[in-house]
């Protein structure tokens, strides 16, 4: 069965009045976008190029990682939220911005911060669960199966893969004898629930 992606395009208009909010970035960035708001970076990165170095031009996923240049001082990011943006921030260590079209909004230490002490407070969360369920993803470009088994194989936990299309953290509660998750699917899935870890973070 083939799957067919259709992208939402926000029907928003580049509200030029407020680009001067983003002329004073610092001038070697990354610009990234929603992919609902594509149409809109690009307005926005035509604009920029004439006194910025846009350095990469890329769709944000949930499952996926930047790759920056080394020169890149900053993160531009086109979208509604901080969803994506805490994640940027904290795994790039630059500084990111949000801009809505209506306002730049940029991360903040606190931010970061409190996102850095979940994290860590997931980590003792996970190393003191017994049993546990490992969560993979069917969706293209997130199934990582093979990841999971070889997790299942060396943890020293009770483990139990859990196989779905769409991983809904509600349905946790159907499953009390689990005590703590194992994420191998989109990486921000991380920010829905304090009972979850992404698999890359586990030493």
């Amino acid at each position: 069965m083939k799957t067919l992606f259709i992208p939402a395009i926000s029907k928003q208009k580049l509200n030029k009045k407020n680009l001067s909010q983003i002329a004073k970035l610092p001038k070697d960035i990354a610009l990234c976008y929603s992919i609902q708001y594509k149409e809109i970076a690009k307005e926005v990165k035509e604009i920029l190029s004439k006194k910025h170095n846009i350095l990469s031009f890329s769709q944000v996923l949930g499952c996926s990682q930047l790759k920056l240049s080394k020169k890149t001082k900053a993160i531009l990011l086109i979208t509604d939220g901080k969803f994506h943006a805490i994640g940027l921030a904290y795994e790039s260590k630059l500084p990111v911005y949000i801009f809505n079209n209506f306002k730049l909004q940029q991360i903040s230490k606190q931010d970061i911060s409190k996102f850095e002490k979940n994290q860590k407070a997931r980590y003792l969360r996970y190393l003191h669960a017994d049993k546990i369920g490992i969560l993979v993803s069917t969706k293209h470009g997130q199934q990582n199966l093979k990841k999971a088994l070889q997790f299942k194989e060396t943890c020293k936990k009770q483990a139990n893969i859990f196989l779905s299309n769409n991983i809904d953290t509600a349905e946790f509660e159907n499953f009390p004898e689990i005590q703590f998750w194992v994420n191998t699917a989109c990486r921000r899935m991380d920010l829905n629930s304090n009972s979850i870890i992404n698999i890359d973070q586990i030493k």
